[in-house]
């Protein structure tokens, strides 16, 4: 159920994100919550993920990881939430908490860099700049590979990075904003198929397609919606989405792919 308080506390984090993102100055001083999540998964791999232990227990030692993981951070965000409540001006603590937590003007700032540097510095910087917003090594990538590129991030990362943690907290709260964070750290670090995540890694990353379920289909929707400011149809967007995305490798990231495709044209 979506409490009223929770719709306009992320009204107020939304512009706050969009207004001021993530401050480098701060978070040079301060470590950022991300960080302490990602402090938190990495201890789990160090203790956990030994490589002499059978596929079977590492799955199941990877899942209890990913339990006492969402657990810590939901009790957090519980707290949090609980203590903030006791307070005249709580309010401006969730808000600051919930805008901390989205994404939304520093996938901006990252996507218009790759831009920035087409614009002023060339293909090399462009490189530079796209090798910050994707995961794998754009060396070989041209002009056209370096700008798909940067335009796939930034609709994944729209649903990853600001719808999804928009959604859980207006359902749930701080809690279920920093429970999605956990997962989604969880699922950027130790969810691949890689020799040493394959197994212990499994259970971060079909939780985290499960929490993005509802979040990519929405993002992808709001996505075909604005297919008319970038000059595209509206109709056509959300026709090609329909029918791309189940094409994609991943059960959540080809929605808002394929809508932000078809609205770019």
């Amino acid at each position: 159920m979506i409490a009223l308080d929770h719709l306009w506390i992320l009204a107020v984090a939304l512009a706050v994100d969009a207004l001021l993102g993530d401050p480098d100055g701060v978070w040079r001083r301060l470590p950022h919550p991300v960080t302490l999540v990602g402090r938190l998964i990495a201890f789990f791999d160090r203790a956990l993920n030994r490589k002499h232990l059978p596929p079977l227990l590492l799955t199941i030692l990877g899942a209890v990881a990913v339990v006492l993981l969402v657990a810590v951070a939901a009790a957090v965000g519980y707290g949090l939430e609980y203590g903030f409540r006791l307070l005249p001006y709580g309010w401006i603590g969730q808000t600051a908490v919930a805008a901390i937590l989205l994404a939304g003007r520093s996938l901006y700032d990252h996507v218009a860099a790759v831009a920035t540097a087409f614009d002023t510095g060339g293909l090399q910087d462009a490189r530079d700049a796209v090798s910050r917003v994707v995961g794998r090594d754009p060396a070989s990538l041209d002009e056209p590979g370096v700008a798909r590129a940067a335009i796939e991030s930034a609709a994944e990362n729209f649903s990853d990075g600001l719808v999804a943690p928009a959604l859980w907290f207006a359902a749930l709260g701080l809690p279920g904003l920093l429970a999605y964070k956990a997962i989604n750290t969880a699922d950027s670090m130790i969810g691949h198929r890689t020799a040493r995540h394959r197994h212990f890694g499994w259970a971060a990353a079909r939780l985290d397609d499960l929490v993005n379920l509802p979040a990519s289909r929405f993002a992808g929707a709001l996505l075909a919606l604005a297919a008319s400011l970038a000059g595209g149809a509206v109709g056509a967007a959300f026709g090609t989405m329909r029918r791309e995305a189940p094409n994609h490798r991943s059960p959540n990231a080809g929605w808002p792919e394929a809508a932000m495709a078809s609205a770019l044209g």
